[in-house]
């Protein structure tokens, strides 16, 4: 198999084989099992096309090689589980970290059990939908807690910036339990709420039919040592159990604050972790087409455009992140008392608003304190202003961005928030602290200067956005095992990863090392 990059194809062109020969100036019939293996968008320029890398056929692949020097030989990426061993894993979270542990482990025909604080994707679904329509908060099954993850309400990016050969393991397995094939090639692969729930489903069927035991409404909330194994106790289904386990994983997802704590008084190792703070931007989507396609905006062939911007205000990064095109802002808390929003789209990015978070770096100097879970407390103090400023009931505190940089607030314009339950408007300046209001407007402004249009009359900002990463690092040594034999933190939970790919694979490599360390 012969691969070739960046080649230019264009707008609604499938013919590859046509597009290779006449690129290599060949004849046609001698290109052969054409594959496209990446596709990106080109739009510089007027003449919006693709950028693409295919993998093909040849009868005398040795001949390419020598006359083609851009073409490379490649073998297809074959996954290989380790055999197993007789320690009994418990994995404590559902998210893309645990489920793919379980994954590897099951595979490899380990005992596992997957323990749950939030609800099943069934149950979640209903308990979510009666926060978006009735503003009633289930404080343990809902868009942070539950099965899949806080990425399951989200617009599912599996995009990373981490290079492993086990992106493309993820990737196929999502598509094996269900999501688009276009993941498999697309340069910003996303799989959309409304697929990854579906898939989330379907992998954990396989898991329950390998041998997997999954608990939901169950929380860890004690732990004791007992010579190798571990005495684990849980509320299931509002009963207090004691479970035994040889091995635990901590796949806590980044909001998990009482777990934290209950690690911090076990006297595991946890350390600060800078992370970063903003609102949700607010624009027209139909606008965001035309400033990045250009004269190809209407186009059937392109789908709704993103965008990534990051700006520098004094020592501060300003940086939009998890931008969802066609997409909706959604509450993400889980406390009482607390507001704060993330985006959300499906998989057809078929809404009128675009949305992005617009974040400002925060350092751990910046938390006023040196105990390890001071960060959350940072996060907290927030979240508690923007619920008081949103006038309660989970509604959001919403300005228009121009009145935001100006210290106005005045009615909205053309763009409504897609929020829910509600909104109010007000000054999103009496959440934050001097310092990242002062970064927020720069970086808005600046924001504005590379993407013309980014921000308008229109334009709205909700608030506030505080959960991008997790403010906690959970310490493990290069086996995955924490400052207590035998407990493995993974995932955004313990501060390893970030986003739905880095943490599948953060939990593939925790899985792999159980494996070899206990053979």
């Amino acid at each position: 198999m012969l691969r070739i990059h960046n080649v230019k194809v264009k707008l609604g062109e499938k013919r590859y084989a046509k597009v290779i020969s006449q690129y290599l100036n060949v004849r046609e019939k001698e290109i052969r099992n054409v594959t496209l293996v990446k596709q990106s968008i080109d739009a510089r320029r007027q003449n919006v096309h693709f950028i693409c890398s295919f993998d093909f056929q040849v009868h005398d692949e040795e001949q390419y090689l020598r006359k083609f020097p851009q073409l490379q030989r490649v073998q297809p990426y074959q996954y290989h589980y380790l055999p197993s061993n007789d320690q009994s894993v418990m994995i404590v979270g559902s998210g893309p970290a645990g489920l793919f542990c379980a994954y590897v482990l099951a595979m490899s025909g380990q005992k596992v059990t997957v323990i749950e604080r939030g609800q099943e994707i069934e149950k979640r679904e209903k308990a979510v939908a009666d926060l978006l329509e009735n503003g009633c908060l289930h404080c343990e099954s809902n868009i942070a807690f539950g099965e899949g993850g806080a990425g399951t309400f989200s617009d599912g990016k599996l995009t990373t910036g981490i290079k492993n050969e086990r992106i493309r393991y993820v990737l196929e397995t999502f598509v094996q339990f269900g999501a688009p094939e276009d993941i498999l090639y697309l340069h910003k692969p996303h799989i959309g709420t409304d697929y990854l729930r579906q898939v989330i489903q379907n992998m954990r069927q396989f898991l329950i039919e390998k041998g997997v035991t999954f608990l939901f409404e169950t929380q860890m909330i004690d732990f004791k040592q007992e010579s190798d194994s571990y005495h684990v106790t849980v509320l299931h289904h509002g009963q207090t159990e004691v479970m035994n386990t040889d091995l635990l994983v901590l796949a806590i997802g980044h909001s998990a604050r009482d777990t934290y704590e209950l690690l911090y008084q076990k006297g595991m190792t946890l350390e600060q972790k800078a992370f970063a703070v903003g609102v949700r931007i607010e624009q027209s989507q139909q606008k965001i087409n035309q400033i990045q396609y250009k004269k190809s905006a209407s186009s059937p062939y392109l789908k709704a455009a993103t965008y990534k911007l990051a700006v520098q205000s004094g020592k501060r990064g300003v940086y939009t992140f998890c931008m969802c095109p066609g997409g909706y802002v959604v509450p993400s808390q889980h406390e009482d008392g607390t507001l704060c929003v993330n985006g959300m789209s499906y998989y057809a990015r078929d809404g009128q608003n675009a949305n992005s978070a617009i974040l400002v770096t925060v350092s751990t100097d910046d938390f006023g304190s040196s105990h390890p879970l001071a960060g959350i407390e940072f996060q907290r103090q927030l979240e508690k202003k923007a619920f008081i400023l949103g006038g309660g009931h989970f509604h959001a505190p919403v300005q228009k961005a121009m009145d935001y940089i100006n210290n106005e607030v005045n009615p909205l314009g053309k763009i409504k928030p897609t929020y829910q339950p509600g909104y109010q408007l007000c000054d999103l300046n009496q959440i934050f602290p001097d310092f990242i209001n002062h970064s927020l407007k720069e970086g808005l402004l600046l924001m504005n200067q590379k993407m013309p249009g980014f921000i308008d009359e229109d334009t709205i900002l909700t608030g506030v956005e505080s959960r991008s990463s997790a403010p906690v690092r959970i310490l493990r040594n290069e086996n995955f095992q924490s400052s207590m034999k035998g407990i493995y933190p993974i995932g955004e939970g313990a501060g390893y990863a970030g986003g739905i790919m880095s943490s599948a694979i953060d939990g593939m490599m925790c899985a792999e090392q159980i494996l070899k360390t206990y053979k």
